[in-house]
């Protein structure tokens, strides 16, 4: 007998400790996803103290080999996918010519490569069951091409277009489908990323466990969550407004923003 589990990448930190936390307080078993071990069994430590199952699994989702080592790993502990919340990723900044391509890979592997691969590999058992839910994390960037974040903001395009697409595929099977794209959340994101945002008035930003809370609120009620009234108003615009406008504009607001 399998034990359903929600499997959160990126646990470590930000929005997906967050959804992790959020998750536990319905109870749910989790399985917590990221490079960082230590941080990763602190959670689970925690958690189990709070009555929560919570297992700490450290995978390099980059890898090549590293989903289906996840996968893996879950068959042969007896665990099946209730949830798969997609949220590990990282971004890049700058013009795309200077930066080390090697890295931009790395960013399309872990933003893209990962969240497909490990929906190809757990869908059918969610299909199968007649259950389940797909939740990939995505951001506002993703409505418009970004000067600066030419990457990062490609690959969530995507996320927010695969998404939409499963939701219709998935119609009548009982498994939903989630895409959250929030806009400024304070996490460690931004000064990995190198990202000075001094200019972000406080208005503008949230906070992962806002985004966490809407995020697990919206799974079965919509397909593309945008988090916070400025963030929808924003995605909006930029889903009306010429796509080569959107990119220079953005250009002069990152740079005035870049270290």
């Amino acid at each position: 007998m399998s034990t359903p589990v929600v499997v959160v990448t990126g646990a470590s930190s930000g929005i997906g400790e967050a959804l992790a936390r959020r998750i536990a307080r319905d109870r749910r078993s989790l399985v917590l996803v990221a490079r960082r071990v230590d941080r990763l069994e602190t959670l689970a430590q925690e958690l189990a103290a709070a009555g929560i199952t919570a297992m700490a699994i450290p995978c390099d989702l980059m890898a090549p080999g590293g989903p289906a080592a996840l996968v893996a790993e879950l068959g042969r502990r007896g665990l099946e996918a209730d949830w798969l919340v997609n949220n590990a990723g990282f971004g890049t900044f700058g013009k795309f010519h200077t930066l080390p391509v090697e890295r931009e890979l790395d960013e399309i592997h872990l933003n893209v490569t990962a969240p497909v691969a490990l929906t190809g590999l757990l869908l059918p058992g969610m299909v199968r069951r007649g259950r389940g839910a797909i939740v990939n994390v995505a951001s506002v960037a993703g409505f418009g091409p970004m000067g600066l974040n030419a990457t990062y903001a490609a690959t969530k395009a995507f996320l927010i277009a695969f998404s939409e697409a499963l939701a219709v595929d998935l119609e009548g099977t009982g498994v939903q489908v989630l895409c959250v794209c929030p806009g400024f959340t304070r996490t460690e994101f931004q000064e990995k990323a190198q990202i000075d945002t001094a200019q972000v008035p406080d208005f503008a930003w949230m906070t992962a466990e806002q985004v966490a809370d809407q995020a697990v609120a919206a799974v079965g009620k919509q397909t593309v969550l945008v988090n916070g009234l400025l963030n929808r108003v924003m995605a909006a615009g930029l889903r009306l407004a010429p796509r080569s406008l959107i990119a220079r504009a953005t250009v002069r607001t990152n740079a005035r923003g870049a270290r």
